[in-house]
């Protein structure tokens, strides 16, 4: 023990009774007054006060959070001194979250009294302020998980909410984000002429940023959609006003592919901007075919330009757009990958109507189930989108999916 200590423990010792129950008293009070609120700049104030009104100090403060109570000379900030000593307030694990600086009158140093007094102040304003700091954080993490629960319900609503009734064709739609809100984006808009655009597409990256550049993409796309474009030049468009917009877009670049059909000529046009290829499985024992088509994602390069790929759709066959998340499903470090996917696809055949038909809602289901029993219940590793399209053979009646 230091002679300081042992000075101070002799004091302690010659105490009178009464006085050293009034001394703990009055730390109990200030540990109660510090605990009663949970606002952080209300602990600290509290705090402050305390010091200074229970030893008659000329001020005090907490650097870091700027509160300060009476008067603190501006340089007692910078450095420690036997007139404006410092005490640090640390959490549970040891970080410093303030350091109390007190003035005392006349630059007098502290009483062994009045530092073993500021001493339990400090340890009990740091639960306090730990306390307080976890309860500002839990507000504004309500209050994120509120506004990213609505971003989730907006984005679910840009999504198209029933499927075209397209004549001798099955449609369907199915997208699931990887957290409340995804990058991932798909659209089937009738044109004028009776054709059908659709788009399945992917924001590099996930979460909250891509999914406002996917909104933004939504708003282009619909913007486009009913001015008659070719694909290539709607493509081409979409790609140099994704670059248009400056540096922070370019980063989070889309990947997309655009399917046309017209539902008389039973043809398909097939644009795809650096996505993943479509699936076209034909009826009979036809292997399934991938179709590549492939270009520059939009928005990565400047004046990129996009050729077509023509495709006849004949009765029985389907076709599948899909964004990476259906393939980056992961059973321990085993991927599911595009040819399990592709195999799947193919494979659908549990849920066919009486007549022979693979209708489009009924495929979806397959592949959603088959993809989650693979995975085994795992997080998902990426948004999942898809757009399945079915054209019904002569003998079939037409089934709708809303």
């Amino acid at each position: 023990m230091s002679p300081t200590e042992q000075t101070y423990a002799l004091d302690q010792a010659n105490l009178p009774l009464a006085e050293q129950v009034v001394r703990l008293q009055a730390l109990l009070e200030a540990s109660r007054a510090v605990h009663s609120t949970i606002e952080l700049s209300d602990v600290l104030q509290q705090s402050a006060c305390i010091a200074v009104r229970e030893l008659e100090l000329d001020g005090a403060l907490f650097t870091q959070q700027d509160v300060v109570y009476g008067n603190v000379p501006p340089e007692a900030v910078a450095a420690p001194s036997e007139s404006c000593p410092r005490f640090e307030l640390l959490s549970r694990d040891g970080k410093v979250l303030s350091e109390l600086v007190v003035a005392t009158p006349q630059g007098r140093p502290l009483s062994l009294y009045e530092r073993d007094f500021l001493e339990g102040l400090v340890l009990q304003t740091a639960v306090a302020l730990e306390n307080a700091i976890n309860h500002k954080r839990h507000l504004e993490y309500a209050r994120l998980a509120q506004d990213l629960d609505a971003a989730r319900a907006i984005q679910q609503s840009l999504l198209p909410q029933a499927m075209p009734l397209i004549p001798g064709y099955s449609v369907a739609a199915r997208s699931r984000a990887c957290y409340h809100v995804g990058g991932d984006y798909l659209d089937i808009v009738t044109e004028p002429d009776g054709s059908h655009l659709m788009v399945v597409a992917d924001v590099a990256g996930k979460g909250l940023a891509s999914a406002l550049v996917g909104t933004a993409f939504r708003s282009a796309f619909r913007a486009l959609a009913r001015q008659s474009l070719t694909l290539r030049e709607l493509a081409g468009r979409l790609s140099q006003q994704h670059w248009d917009e400056g540096t922070e877009a370019r980063r989070r670049y889309v990947t997309a592919i655009f399917l046309r059909l017209d539902p008389t000529s039973a043809e398909m046009e097939i644009v795809n901007a650096g996505h993943n290829p479509a699936f076209l499985v034909s009826s009979g024992d036809a292997p399934t075919r991938l179709i590549e088509a492939s270009g520059t994602p939009l928005g990565m390069l400047p004046g990129s330009r996009y050729s077509i790929e023509r495709v006849p759709i004949e009765p029985g066959a389907r076709i599948l757009l899909y964004t990476d998340g259906l393939t980056e499903i992961f059973q321990g470090e085993d991927e599911f990958g595009q040819d399990r996917l592709m195999d799947a696809f193919r494979a659908v055949d549990t849920t066919q109507s009486s007549d022979g038909d693979r209708h489009a809602e009924d495929t979806l289901t397959s592949l959603w189930t088959t993809l989650d029993t693979f995975s085994g219940g795992a997080p998902q590793q990426d948004d999942m989108s898809a757009i399945a399209l079915c054209r019904l053979s002569g003998k079939s009646k037409e089934k709708v999916y809303l």
